[in-house]
């Protein structure tokens, strides 16, 4: 049998709900044809495991089981899989989406990228004990990596990868580039910080939080600003080293007045890479912007190859998720996962909020 987590149905309406959490038995999955069946050992959060709560998210469904980031030990497989010894008892990541294989454009599936956990639209999440998944959308762990570290990776990791390696490019997020990252504290923002020093790039970042500003300067950023301060723009650019009199990149989660204040940071021909917009759906292109060749980009998720390469990336520079808090317990302990969701509501997280509720038994490669 598999413990599995799911949201349970009440009447309110979407945006005024908190659906609760609860939990089902299933009977243990049987890998068929391609897959392989994970025993799950840990799982991280996202902003998105929220929305699904408070119905802000597309495609709600009572009917599968929560969670978009795990990893997990492979203890089965199905006939068809090509080599099942290379795969038995090696420690995996799982990839959360799927319908998008190796497109630098966009997915291969007109329907889009689907997501693990909660919705109608992909029918496996990351907690509950077992799961089956294709062969295709697994990664072998990194050895570097806890069990908690790998469970936080995949969703940010992938969004922070193709947002500045992908979308901003070599030459505007590599070696002695500036790049500014907004809303330092988010999952995403933490990986494509991690992601930029580690590539030798000029690291800034703004926050309301002069605390979560000076922990990103322990991460290796040279700097952060308060965005709440009046001229904030103005007091960032004199951070700027030597010779650097604007920005190459800005990796942005907020959207809002993002294009606005990118004329005044970038250099011409800039990246504005785009990943989010908490602050507001709609975004104003100004006539600013076009003058000043301002590049904007869009980028969400990514693709199985982006996936690939932004762990193999991680593996190969033994880069370590920013973990906020590991909560150590057993699947059914609904009221410690609450409080993780809490911490996630509240925004009171500086990187990753993780559930262990297993414990790798097979290799670590």
């Amino acid at each position: 049998m598999s413990k599995a987590v799911f949201i349970s149905q009440i009447e309110a309406k979407p945006g005024q709900v908190y659906y609760p959490l609860s939990i089902q038995t299933l009977p243990q999955p049987t890998p068929k044809g391609c897959e392989l069946l994970v025993k799950m050992t840990a799982a991280s959060l996202n902003h998105r495991d929220v929305f699904l709560r408070q119905h802000l998210y597309p495609g709600v469904t009572f009917d599968v089981p929560m969670g978009s980031d795990g990893v997990g030990v492979v203890v089965g497989s199905g006939p068809a899989v090509s080599n099942p010894e290379r795969w038995q008892g090696r420690r995996v990541i799982l990839n959360p989406g799927m319908g998008w294989n190796d497109s630098p454009d966009g997915p291969e599936d007109p329907i889009g990228v689907r997501l693990m956990g909660g919705t109608k639209f992909y029918n496996k999440g990351t907690l509950q004990e077992y799961l089956t998944i294709d062969e295709s959308k697994v990664v072998e762990a990194p050895e570097h990596l806890s069990d908690a570290e790998a469970a936080a990776l995949p969703l940010t990791g992938l969004t922070g990868w193709r947002a500045l390696v992908v979308k901003a490019g070599e030459r505007n997020s590599g070696k002695g580039a500036a790049v500014l990252l907004t809303g330092i504290g988010g999952g995403v923002a933490l990986m494509a910080l991690r992601f930029a020093v580690t590539r030798g790039a000029d690291v800034y970042v703004t926050s309301s939080s002069q605390e979560k500003i000076q922990k990103a300067v322990d991460l290796g950023a040279k700097g952060g600003v308060n965005y709440k301060e009046e001229g904030w723009e103005k007091k960032l650019l004199t951070m700027l080293p030597a010779g650097k009199k604007t920005f190459d990149a800005i990796i942005d989660g907020a959207g809002g007045d993002a294009i606005e204040k990118a004329v005044k940071l970038l250099k011409a021909g800039g990246v504005l890479s785009v990943y989010g917009m908490t602050m507001s759906p709609k975004m104003p292109f100004l006539m600013q912007a076009v003058l000043k060749n301002i590049d904007v980009r869009g980028s969400t998720l990514g693709s199985h190859k982006e996936f690939k390469d932004m762990v193999e990336f991680v593996k190969a520079n033994k880069i370590h998720p920013v973990i906020s808090r590991v909560l150590q317990t057993e699947l059914s302990d609904l009221a410690g996962l609450d409080e993780l969701f809490q911490d996630m509501k509240e925004g009171r997280q500086f990187g990753k909020l993780v559930i262990e509720f297993g414990k790798s038994s097979g290799s670590r490669l």
